[in-house]
C-alpha cells in the first residue's frame, strides 16, 4: 500500500485548534513571570551565599566585623552567645552555606522542570549540559524530586540542631525530628503513589 506523499510526518499535530481552546492553552504563559521571579530569588540566594562565605573567611583571618556577623548568625536565642570561632561555629556556618546551595538546587528544579512541564519545551535534547532528570520529567517525577530535595534541606536543618543540641530543649529537638519524619513519610507516599499510577498506565 502506497503512502500519501502529502501526509504529514508522524507525530505532527494537524487538527485545527478552536480559538477558545487556543486562548485557554496560551494562558500557560502567565506562569512565565513566576519563573522569572524565582530566578530573581536565585540571585538573592547567590548574593547571600557570597556574603556569608566572605564573612566566614574574614572571621578566620581576624576581621572583627566579620567575626561578629558570623557569631550573630549562629547564635541561638536563650543560649550563651559564642565569643570566638570554633570548630562547631565553622561547621554551623558551612552547613548554612550547604543549606543555601540545596535550596538553590530546589529552585533550579522548579524553574527548569516547571517551565518544561507546564509552559513550553526547551528542546535541550542532545545538549551536553542537559540535566539527566530533565529527559523524562513530568508532573509526577517533578513532585518526587521536589519532595526528595525538601528532605535534604530538612536533614541539614536537623543536623544543625543536633550539632548544637545543648542550646535546645528536648521538646524542640523532638518536634524538629518529628517534622523531618513527616517529610520523609510524605516523600515515600508520593513516590509509592507515583509508582502505582505508572504501573496502571503501563498496564
Amino acid at each position: 500500500m502506497n503512502e500519501d506523499p502529502n501526509a504529514p510526518p508522524p507525530g505532527v499535530y494537524t487538527r485545527k485548534i478552536q480559538p477558545l481552546a487556543y486562548f485557554i492553552f496560551a494562558t500557560r504563559w502567565l506562569q512565565l513571570p513566576l519563573y522569572l521571579g524565582l530566578i530573581l530569588a536565585q540571585c538573592v540566594y547567590v548574593y547571600h551565599f557570597w556574603v556569608e562565605l566572605l564573612d566566614l573567611i574574614g572571621a578566620v583571618m581576624g576581621n572583627e566585623a566579620a567575626l561578629q556577623h558570623i557569631l550573630d548568625a549562629v547564635a541561638i536565642e536563650g543560649a550563651v552567645r559564642p565569643t570566638k570561632t570554633t570548630e562547631t561555629t565553622i561547621m554551623l556556618v558551612v552547613l548554612g552555606l550547604i543549606d543555601v546551595v540545596m535550596i538553590s538546587n530546589l529552585l533550579i528544579m522548579v524553574i527548569i522542570g516547571g517551565y518544561e512541564t507546564f509552559v513550553s519545551r526547551m528542546n535541550l535534547q542532545g545538549h551536553p549540559d542537559q540535566p539527566e532528570w530533565l529527559s523524562h520529567v513530568n508532573a509526577s517525577v517533578l513532585k518526587v524530586k521536589l519532595a526528595t530535595a525538601i528532605i535534604g534541606i530538612s536533614s541539614i536543618h536537623l543536623l544543625k540542631t543536633f550539632i548544637n543540641a545543648k542550646a535546645y530543649d528536648e521538646k524542640t529537638i523532638l518536634a524538629q525530628t518529628g517534622i523531618h519524619l513527616v517529610f520523609l513519610l510524605s516523600a515515600i507516599a508520593i513516590a509509592y503513589s507515583d509508582r502505582l499510577m505508572s504501573g496502571k498506565s503501563a498496564h
